[in-house]
């Protein structure tokens, strides 16, 4: 794909609301930048806000975009939504990627069998070995259950039971899921939201990085699960090296979650500048890979529009 200079990168940071769920996004990057098909149609479906003083704000607000309000505070340590100013409705900045607070008792006992479930998983555990598991944590079923259910299959046919969602969707969509849900809300942890909505965010944009830059399917899957795998030391409030130990992956996985190396590295690199809002980097990184800036926002856009299926209470997920 050749490299244009017509529409300039553009990422989605995510804001939280007071008790630390995603509520809105607000737009990132170049400022002459304008909304196209797939940003019109995400302002349509969740809060989408600019700031002040960019270059094409009217048209951003003709398409729907608002206002970036007055009433936001910045958080790059977890906060205490009690001490926050009345009035305060949003909250940006690094916070979910914060150590997470000292689990004890059930909490503690909960995240142990969570990691022990992310090593059942990405070693191809038997599937009785992972049901055994999950009915240990009703949390955990819970949360996989309600994931699954959120993915509009084209049935009205309810998953109730780990068998069921292994019948429907079959090993390898299930293994995402399982990935994804150990993100799902976790008591005590006001993170969990936030990280959820950012891994659902990371994971499918790889992916269609991954297909965008004409790697096969198995290397989109490889590449989705990059994007799942980067933020489980985050998560866990381990280094990732050190979570990533037991579990069996490929070798190019490996090098991308701990060298940024190779091809999956380099796509995993591009949308964690991007995420900081290294915008020089970005662009870099896009002409290295011969990817055009346009083709970088829709897809910026539609993993926000994914992630709004299956990190919000917004319905319409896909697989």
């Amino acid at each position: 794909m050749t490299v244009s200079t017509d529409a300039p990168p553009v990422f989605l940071q995510l804001l939280a609301d007071r008790n630390g769920k995603p509520a809105g996004l607000v737009l990132d990057g170049g400022a002459a930048a304008l909304p196209d098909e797939q940003l019109r149609a995400l302002a349509a479906q969740f809060p989408c806000f600019i700031r002040a003083g960019l270059e094409q704000g009217q048209a951003w607000l003709e398409a729907g975009w608002l206002a970036l309000p007055s009433q936001m505070v910045r958080a790059d340590t977890l906060f205490d939504k009690a001490a926050l100013p009345p009035g305060m409705v949003l909250v940006e900045g690094d916070w979910p990627l914060a150590p997470p607070p000292k689990a004890v008792g059930a909490q503690a006992a909960s995240r142990a069998l969570a990691l022990q479930l992310v090593q059942l998983v990405s070693n191809d555990g038997d599937t009785h070995e992972i049901e055994a598991l999950l009915r240990r944590d009703p949390t955990l079923s819970y949360h996989l259950l309600k994931l699954v259910n959120s993915l509009g299959m084209g049935s009205s046919r309810r998953v109730s039971s780990f068998a069921q969602a292994i019948l429907i969707l079959g090993r390898q969509q299930l293994r995402r899921w399982l990935n994804l849900m150990l993100f799902s809300a976790r008591e005590g942890d006001l993170r969990s939201p936030m990280l959820l909505a950012k891994v659902a965010v990371r994971a499918h944009a790889l992916e269609l990085l991954a297909r965008s830059t004409g790697l096969g399917k198995a290397q989109q899957e490889q590449a989705f699960m990059v994007g799942m795998f980067s933020l489980l030391g985050v998560l866990f409030g381990m280094p990732l090296a050190e979570v990533l130990a037991p579990l069996t992956m490929s070798e190019a996985v490996q090098q991308a979650l701990l060298d940024k190396q190779g091809e999956l590295g380099e796509l995993l690199a591009l949308v964690e500048a991007a995420e900081r809002g290294d915008f020089a980097a970005v662009a870099g990184r896009l002409e290295a890979l011969q990817l055009d800036a346009a083709e970088f926002n829709r897809v910026v856009a539609e993993a926000h529009l994914w992630m709004l299926s299956v990190a919000t209470d917004k319905a319409g997920g896909h697989a």
